[in-house]
């Protein structure tokens, strides 16, 4: 099997395109891949397939390190478009693909810029989804006795966003596996820790459902920035410093879509016998 491995602020990716090449992977098989010492290691798997819509070039599936399948992956989104770029599978520099959650329009700009049209927040409780009925700005839950304050949205895929004084703070690692695991999300969350430096830039930690804490998340920036938008705290265009690197995250109104733009970095191509 031939796939490549890449990286968007060093989320890394095992990309395989399953257009020239037939495979077949079970959650096991990727556990194993996914493994930084015994297989290729990654934060999330990549599948590129031939879409059978007319007017969408490819179909793409996200798969997290423990084999589970999610519905969307924002740093994935740019290797997605500079993989099928660089390989041949496209000429093209706009490319429209489907995902489990819709659409998302891919443009490749230039020196691996890659700005991704991520589609609409979705504040709806039921869409997110939230076990509520009410739409709130902020929501609380009590985690270890303490009360958490929290906005949550839908990227395509659940989060909740926490607003901290420090980024470096240890909850990171101690609340987020609880919040995943509460009632109030019944599909799990992507937990993000936000500490707001001024209106237009921010630092982030994301504890990604599948995948633990990664260096960056684009739908987890896109969040942030979109829940601080919500709550007044933000303007419309924002810089984000993740771990790995800065994203730029523009949403100029709430009935629009949100924009992400940031690098993606080819690594190298391999090929493995499974």
């Amino acid at each position: 099997m031939n796939f490549s491995k890449m990286h968007g602020l060093s989320n890394d990716f095992m990309i395989i395109e399953t257009i020239t090449q037939k495979i077949s992977l079970t959650s096991k098989k990727i556990q194993t891949l996914s493994d930084r010492y015994k297989g290729v290691g990654f934060d999330q798997l990549l599948l590129v397939e031939k879409s059978f819509n007319s007017g969408i070039e490819f179909n793409y599936r996200i798969f997290n390190s423990d084999g589970s399948e999610v519905e969307q992956c924002g740093n994935g989104a740019r290797c997605f478009a500079l993989f099928v770029y660089l390989k041949g599978l496209t000429k093209n520099k706009k490319i429209f693909v489907s995902t489990k959650k819709g659409i998302l329009i891919l443009k490749i700009l230039k020196n691996n810029l890659v700005r991704v049209n991520m589609g609409k927040p979705n504040f709806l409780p039921k869409e997110i989804p939230l076990l509520t009925k009410i739409f709130k700005t902020k929501y609380s839950l009590f985690i270890k006795e303490k009360k958490i304050y929290f906005g949550a949205v839908s990227i395509g895929n659940p989060h909740c966003v926490i607003t901290v004084n420090d980024i470096n703070t240890k909850i990171v690692s101690e609340l987020s596996p609880l919040i995943q695991k509460n009632d109030f999300f019944p599909n799990s969350v992507n937990v993000g820790f936000m500490e707001i430096i001024n209106s237009e830039k921010i630092k982030l930690r994301v504890y990604e459902r599948g995948s633990n804490e990664t260096k960056s998340c684009g739908s987890g920036a896109c969040a942030a920035v979109a829940v601080g938008i919500k709550q007044n705290i933000l303007s419309n265009k924002v810089s984000v410093e993740l771990k790995g690197g800065k994203l730029e995250i523009l949403w100029k109104k709430e009935n629009d879509v949100i924009y992400m733009t940031g690098l993606a970095e080819h690594v190298y191509d391999g090929s493995i016998y499974l």
